[in-house]
């Protein structure tokens, strides 16, 4: 082992060793989705383990307040979500990953605020590096000044 490599922590979760980052699966509670485990999506790209759990507690939020009726009772909400929802799970975390299960009633008892559903807000997807805001360099900056040649008219 070189100085430079970290030694994990026994029982970790690890990331994708590929990119460094975490990912999240969106699963299709309906069962109308193609795939065999009903992954809908895999969203890649978390900065660590604590943006991925944000994004996946915000996701299911959502998920549940578009599932909610007006009128409808923590049970129903729980059973519509079951039929027409989606659920999130960050993919490789175990027992440090978020858990729907967790905090699953207490969403459906009450009602969330935009904050809380706001997972658009966290998606690594739209996140942008500092290289994006500056632009390309400008190729104007490297002259000389001493071969810059003012006009002055008057």
């Amino acid at each position: 082992m070189t100085d430079d490599t970290i030694d994990p922590v026994e029982g970790a979760p690890e990331n994708d060793p590929q990119t460094g980052t975490w990912s999240v699966r969106i699963i299709d509670l309906s069962g109308a989705s193609e795939g065999e485990d009903d992954t809908v999506e895999v969203v890649k790209d978390f900065i660590d383990l604590m943006h991925a759990n944000a994004y996946a507690r915000a996701y299911v939020r959502d998920s549940i307040e578009r599932c909610r009726t007006p009128g409808a009772s923590s049970k129903e909400v729980i059973e519509n979500w079951f039929a027409f929802g989606e659920n999130a799970e960050v993919v490789d975390a175990g027992e440090d990953g978020w858990k729907s299960s967790t905090e699953l009633e207490d969403f459906a008892a009450s009602r969330a605020t935009p904050m809380e559903r706001d997972w658009r807000a966290i998606d690594p997807r739209r996140l942008v590096d500092d290289e994006e805001i500056a632009g390309p360099p400008d190729d104007d900056d490297d002259e000389d000044d001493e071969n810059r040649h003012e006009v002055i008219r008057h």
